[in-house]
């Protein structure tokens, strides 16, 4: 974790890869993404590779390759040329090369269920088998207009410190009088899908105009957004079992497909409230029309 003297560049670098998975579709030029970054782009990219590890061309590469398997999951229908298209690949033939060199064959022959079966062993163990609700989880849909959260981020969330993240978020938001808003814990990366020491996890505050982010404190815009929520009461355990019955039992028969937004936890009050074994939360996954190309 960077040092206090360097959080005014993790804030800045944590803006440019909003920046890149927000516009993953798009060509995303260094220029571009230091622009965001307000660097200048000499010097972007020696800082950008020593606090995430990679280049930028490298992330954007594999960004593109993670979200298409997530679309070839999620999206059975989509063509792998729409897929391609979506993630910012110039053809078919360009994605199906850069998917052989990432996971060793073409996407035509990948079996996402089994690749997100074995990363799943790695954090999680056994899965809800498809259809089962043993705990009764219930989905209700509601809009809601466009978000603006405060947040910190956390990398390697499974190696810890999202809970130190949160009491750093908090001390910001208390000593700006705006602890009592809404917490949100979301992850932009699948673990199914994305190696474990990749993954990013934010815990954010809904926050009213006018507030301004400092440090490793970033601003982030959600735009109104239709949700499929439902509630949550009980261990990390009940969480994954009712992210499995969401993805793998509802979101395939509700004519609903999950739109372009990472799955949220709108926490019923502050976060870790109840400590680091029980968790009072609704689930938030953004939707949206089946039939809308990714």
């Amino acid at each position: 974790m960077p040092d206090l003297a360097n959080l005014d560049y993790v804030g800045r670098v944590n803006r440019a890869l909003d920046h890149v998975m927000r516009n993953l579709d798009q060509p995303l030029p260094l220029d571009e993404v230091a622009r965001v970054a307000c660097f200048s782009s000499f010097h972007f990219h020696r800082i950008f590779r020593a606090l995430t590890g990679e280049t930028l061309a490298q992330l954007v590469k594999r960004a593109r390759l993670e979200r298409a398997v997530y679309l070839m999951s999620h999206r059975k229908d989509t063509s792998l040329t729409e897929i391609a298209l979506a993630c910012g690949f110039s053809s078919s033939s360009d994605f199906s090369r850069s998917f052989r060199d990432h996971y060793g064959v073409p996407p035509s022959a990948f079996d996402v269920q089994r690749f997100r079966d074995a990363h799943r062993e790695a954090f999680a163990g056994a899965r809800l088998p498809p259809g089962e609700n043993p705990d009764g989880f219930a989905v209700r849909l509601r809009d809601v207009p466009a978000r603006r959260v405060a947040y910190v981020r956390v990398h390697k969330p499974y190696e810890g410190g999202a809970v130190a993240a949160a009491e750093r978020m908090l001390a910001w938001a208390r000593r700006r009088g705006l602890a009592g808003g809404q917490w949100l814990g979301y992850q932009w990366d699948d673990p199914e899908i994305v190696e474990l020491a990749r993954c990013r996890y934010d815990v954010g505050l809904e926050v009213p105009d006018g507030v301004v982010a400092d440090g490793e404190v970033g601003i982030q815009l959600f735009p109104a957004m239709k949700l499929a929520e439902l509630d949550l009461a009980g261990s990390i355990e009940l969480e994954l079992r009712a992210l499995d019955w969401l993805y793998g039992s509802w979101l395939p028969t509700s004519g609903w497909a999950p739109d372009h937004q990472p799955c949220f936890e709108a926490w019923n009050g502050e976060p870790f409230a109840h400590g680091t074994t029980h968790f009072e939360l609704r689930l938030q996954l953004a939707v949206t029309d089946a039939a809308v190309p990714p």
